[in-house]
């Protein structure tokens, strides 16, 4: 298969979690739908950091940015810093079993919420409600399936 279909799959990833992320939910149901998009960065990240880094962490970023009206950086800020966490430690993540990877990326989901935290704060928006650290836990809940799934596109489609 030619490696551009191959790059296709992590693009195609990427495109379906961010239609998952935009769909637009009832303000009472948001704190449900997690980051999707973080949570496919983080496993490619994981799965192959030499192709799936800070660049690309950057540019899906700018684009959850302007899909979600949010200020222009944010999200490629947060998006950058996690995956520089993930590139740090992705050899040591990868042996761990699922339910560990599953605490670390809760922990990874939970930063990222509290650098949009702060980066709202800055902004003034005063304080947030409880429910806002939700998605992170919900995000860690749906880890295990993104991760069999994603891990099983990868290995089917060759993708190196």
């Amino acid at each position: 298969m030619p490696n551009h279909s191959r790059t296709g799959v992590i693009v195609a990833s990427f495109a379906v979690a961010m239609m998952l992320r935009i769909i637009p939910w009832p303000d009472d149901w948001a704190a449900f739908n997690p980051d999707w998009v973080l949570l496919a960065l983080i496993y490619w990240c994981i799965a192959l950091p030499e192709r799936v880094g800070i660049g690309v962490a950057w540019g899906l970023g700018l684009l959850c940015d302007v899909l979600g009206g949010k200020i222009l950086g944010q999200q490629a800020l947060v998006y950058t810093v996690v995956a520089y966490l993930c590139l740090k430690i992705y050899r040591r993540l990868r042996l761990h079993p699922i339910t560990q990877q599953t605490l670390a990326v809760l922990g990874y989901l939970l930063f990222a919420q509290l650098l949009n935290y702060w980066i709202l704060n800055v902004k003034g928006l005063g304080p947030i409600p409880w429910n806002y650290w939700l998605s992170s836990v919900y995000g860690a809940a749906f880890w295990p399936l993104v991760f069999l799934l994603l891990r099983y596109l990868r290995r089917t489609f060759h993708v190196q």
